[in-house]
């Protein structure tokens, strides 16, 4: 039976890594990533799935905007 890393880590995601950063959330830096893929630039935030975006700058703007919320 397989782990839950295991089957998250399967799940990589697919493109290229276009835009990567980290931001500072109540006192821990958590990473970003935008990936470009066939469906358009994919946003990770702590390596979970955010959204998909039509251009490169709305998908950086949408994870920052996410961190920004967490941090709240």
């Amino acid at each position: 039976m397989k782990t839950f890393e295991q089957i998250r880590e399967a799940k990589k995601p697919q493109g290229k890594k276009v835009h990567s950063g980290t931001e500072k959330v109540r006192g821990k830096k958590i990473p970003y990533e935008v990936w470009k893929g066939s469906k358009g630039y994919t946003a990770y935030v702590d390596g979970d799935m955010l959204d998909i975006f039509k251009s490169e700058k709305d998908a950086v703007k949408g994870a920052q905007a996410i961190l920004k919320d967490l941090a709240r």
